[in-house]
């Protein structure tokens, strides 16, 4: 089968994600230790839970590779992979870069080193969309804004300081635009990360890759070829600009019949089916089981 798997980012997450889940497995179950919970439908009810970054991080990590190891027996291998913002984490497992058990607990140091940024400088993430590309660089000139992701020409997401954010909101609004406030306390993907990038650059160095057994792209360095690459892609796009357009038009480029996202919501696959209405894209998140994505699977992308 010829298909693609984009993992979820941070923001969507609700207690009724992934109904198929099984909770007894040993990815979910770790999960629930590193986050010391045993109910986590339940804790995720709960909006201060659920929006802590330590907690959103670890908890997609878990739930998207418990997903894909569900998945991955009944559909077979992907022919491109990527992630969105963390999802890249759960992306870079799937293709073979690192283990599971690795992954799930760099989300943890991953969140540690943001939010120890973050609590030095308090910010967030603001979505605008219906402005030109020209207007929306200009409004990120005059707020002392910087551009986390770029989903397109006139969907971007804006990161930095609360009260920067703020006026960015009232102008944007003002002029139009479609605005909405992620539900994260960091700035991520901004220069305002720079020390968990460094931070994150420094533990990445410990732990064993591999090169990615699928084309793998990344947010930040286009195709991850090695081991080397995988490292370098991961840090830097805590701090960087996350280029979400141009990992769209990378996956379309491996001729891809279809395309899954894995993780909370549909955001992704709303994206896609946008971008490209001729190959069509589902989220996990719309099936009440494994076998029923694996059927929609079979009958999109059989060769």
């Amino acid at each position: 089968m010829s298909f693609a798997l984009l993992f979820s980012g941070q923001g969507s997450q609700h207690p009724a994600m992934l109904p198929w889940i099984a909770d007894d497995g040993d990815i979910v179950r770790d999960m629930r230790a590193r986050l010391g919970v045993e109910d986590w439908r339940g804790a995720l009810a709960k909006p201060s839970w659920a929006e802590r970054n330590a907690n959103a991080q670890t908890l997609l990590m878990g739930l998207a590779l418990a997903a894909w190891k569900e998945l991955a027996p009944l559909v077979g291998p992907p022919s491109a992979i990527a992630g969105y913002s963390v999802g890249e984490l759960a992306a870079f497992s799937a293709a073979g870069a690192i283990d599971p058990k690795s992954a799930m607990a760099l989300a943890q140091r991953r969140a540690e080193a943001m939010d120890a940024c973050a609590a030095r400088a308090p910010g967030g993430l603001l979505a605008v969309t219906g402005l030109p590309s020209p207007r929306i660089e200009r409004l990120r000139v005059e707020t002392g804004l910087a551009l986390a992701i770029r989903n397109g020409e006139e969907s971007v997401i804006l990161g930095g300081p609360t009260a920067a954010l703020a006026h960015a909101e009232q102008i944007a609004l003002h002029e139009g635009a479609q605005c909405t406030r992620l539900r994260v306390n960091v700035a991520s993907h901004t220069p305002w990360m720079r020390d968990a990038a460094d931070s994150f650059a420094r533990t990445l160095a410990d732990v064993p890759f591999s090169a990615p057994q699928i084309a793998l792209f990344s947010n930040a360095a286009d195709r991850v070829h090695g081991a080397a690459s995988a490292r370098a892609a991961l840090a830097a796009q805590i701090a960087s600009t996350v280029r979400w357009d141009e990992c769209m038009e990378n996956v379309m480029a491996r001729q891809i019949r279809c395309v899954l996202e894995i993780g909370p919501g549909q955001a992704l696959a709303r994206m896609w089916n946008q971008r490209y209405p001729t190959v069509p894209a589902r989220a996990c998140d719309d099936f009440r089981s494994a076998g029923a994505i694996a059927a929609w699977l079979r009958s999109h992308a059989a060769e």
